[in-house]
């Protein structure tokens, strides 16, 4: 499964028309991604037929939450669920660098139908013994990590151990993915899925748009 980071209904569009699997619609990629406009939520669910999970964090100051924050997250959630999206992506710690379990069981224990990523937050922690408390909550569906902290060439021993334990929690491999790790990832690795943002895009220091040829590329390297 391969998903891909969008930020406009064109992105969208090429995601789907290329082959991926899923969109991660996000805004200000540059600051690792932040709760797009509900507008556009609304107009790039409705344009494209593949999954649509949508960023839930308003700042990028911390993943620490205030109890102004969470109520915001909340009320984005709702909204994202109205419009119809497939899932939501967010990540929640505290002070200690752990897993926010208070404020996470307050987002996720609605009565909604979405899918739930907690996103690279857990790559903040000790990712192993963090899948192994995401595991107690059923609607967490997928974990997004590169293994922690640095390179995810030198993390990939931590990967399979997060595998390992993951349930059924499905690890979503992204951040520091490339073109030339890709296939040595894949290697190295299994039952996982593949996350990319700005390795597909034509300038992925500036973020301009997705490059058709670069996507195309990586679909037929997924699927190989």
């Amino acid at each position: 499964m391969l998903e891909i980071i969008g930020m406009t209904v064109e992105d969208a569009k090429m995601i789907e028309g290329c082959g991926a699997d899923r969109i991660e619609l996000v805004s200000a990629l540059t600051e690792g991604g932040l709760t797009p406009s509900f507008g556009l939520i609304e107009k790039v669910v409705n344009s494209v037929n593949i999954p649509v999970n949508v960023m839930i964090r308003h700042h990028a100051n911390s993943f620490v939450y205030s109890e102004e924050d969470i109520n915001i997250m909340l009320k984005d959630i709702e909204i994202v669920n109205s419009i119809g999206a497939n899932g939501i992506v967010l990540g929640l710690l505290d002070n200690k660098n752990k897993i926010d379990e208070v404020n996470l069981k307050r987002l996720i224990e609605n009565d909604n139908s979405l899918d739930i990523t907690f996103h690279k937050a857990i790559d903040e922690t000790n990712p192993v013994e963090s899948i192994k408390i995401l595991n107690c909550y059923s609607k967490i569906t997928n974990v997004l990590t590169s293994g922690g902290k640095g390179n995810i060439m030198n993390n990939l021993d931590t990967i399979n151990k997060m595998i390992n334990e993951s349930k059924d929690i499905k690890v979503l491999l992204g951040g520091g993915l490339n073109f030339d790790n890709i296939e040595k990832v894949k290697e190295n690795t299994s039952y996982c899925d593949f996350h990319f943002g700005t390795a597909v895009r034509i300038d992925k220091d500036s973020f301009k748009k997705i490059d058709e040829k670069k996507l195309k590329e990586l679909v037929t390297i997924i699927n190989s």
